[in-house]
C-alpha cells in the first residue's frame, strides 16, 4: 500500500507545540495550500489542511517557522473517525508529517511582513569569493587542442 503526501503552503498561524504525558513533543499547525486551477473570473482558491508533527520535527517547526512562512512537508494522510456532541459520526483528516523544509529564503530581520498576494522578491547580495584565482603548482594550462586527451 501507498500513503504519501506532499504539499507546500503557508502557515495560517503560528504552529502549536505541546507535550503528551511522557514529554514527547507534538506540533499541530495549518497550512493554506493555493489550488492549481482557477475558473475564469474568479479568486484563486486555497485548502487548508491540518499538520500534525511529532518528536524532534515537532520541535524543529515550533522552533523556526512561523505563521505567513512558506513550509513544504513530506508524511503520509491518517483519518480518525469519533462522535460529536450531538451523537453524529464524523471523520477528521490530517497529515502526519514526516519530514518538513524550509520552502522559501530566509526574510530579512527588520524587513516587510509577509503580505498574500503581494508581490514581495527577497532581495540577495552577491557572496564575496572565497577561492584563488592563481593556478596551483600541479597542474599546466593546455593551449592547443591537439594535446587533449580525448
Amino acid at each position: 500500500m501507498l500513503n504519501s503526501v506532499c504539499l507546500m503552503g503557508r502557515l495560517v498561524a503560528d504552529p502549536e507545540v505541546r507535550h503528551t504525558p511522557n514529554q514527547v513533543p507534538v506540533c499541530s499547525f495549518r497550512i493554506a495550500v493555493d489550488r492549481t486551477y482557477t475558473a475564469k473570473g474568479q479568486e484563486k482558491q486555497a485548502d487548508f489542511i491540518n499538520i500534525v508533527a511529532w518528536r524532534s520535527t515537532a520541535d524543529f517547526v515550533g522552533k523556526y517557522f512561523r505563521k505567513g512562512q512558506l513550509i513544504a512537508v513530506q508524511g503520509s494522510l491518517q483519518s480518525d473517525s469519533y462522535t460529536d456532541k450531538e451523537g453524529n459520526k464524523r471523520t477528521s483528516y490530517n497529515v502526519v508529517a514526516d519530514n518538513v523544509f524550509f520552502a522559501e529564503a530566509k526574510r530579512e530581520s527588520g524587513g516587510a511582513p509577509y503580505q498574500p498576494g503581494g508581490s514581495q522578491v527577497p532581495q540577495y547580495q552577491e557572496a564575496p569569493q572565497a577561492f584563488s584565482t592563481a593556478a596551483p603548482d600541479d597542474f599546466e594550462e593546455i593551449t592547443g587542442s591537439d594535446d587533449l586527451p580525448f
